[in-house]
């Protein structure tokens, strides 16, 4: 993923958080909001708490979250910021069923959202 597609300003986050649509299943929440500058594709930022591990667990985790959005960021609007939050369970759950059982539980949280 490029850097022009992550959010990473604390005002991108807080604009996503506060005036975005939020969308929830067992693992995984995602905010969306259509932003209102011209668009390069949809950005997305991610949130991974403590409570999924240490720093390096986190890390692994976000590059998961990453590569699964890349996957299917072609068909999302571009003018949409995206903020993804992982949830407790979910790391475990990733190395017990494998990188194609989290790119199907992003597809899903995402198709949620545009619905």
């Amino acid at each position: 993923m490029k850097r022009r597609h992550r959010l990473s300003r604390s005002r991108d986050f807080d604009a996503v958080y506060r005036q975005g649509r939020s969308v929830a299943t067992r693992y995984l929440v995602l905010y969306s909001f259509p932003r209102e500058e011209p668009a390069e594709g949809p950005r997305l930022g991610l949130a991974v708490s403590r409570q999924l591990g240490g720093a390096t667990e986190r890390n692994r985790m976000k590059r998961r979250l990453r590569a699964a959005f890349d996957e299917l960021s072609d068909e999302l609007p571009a003018e949409n910021d995206y903020v993804l939050i992982a949830r407790p369970g979910l790391p475990e759950l990733v190395e017990a069923r494998g990188f194609p059982w989290l790119r199907e539980r992003v597809q899903e949280i995402f198709r949620r959202a545009a619905a």
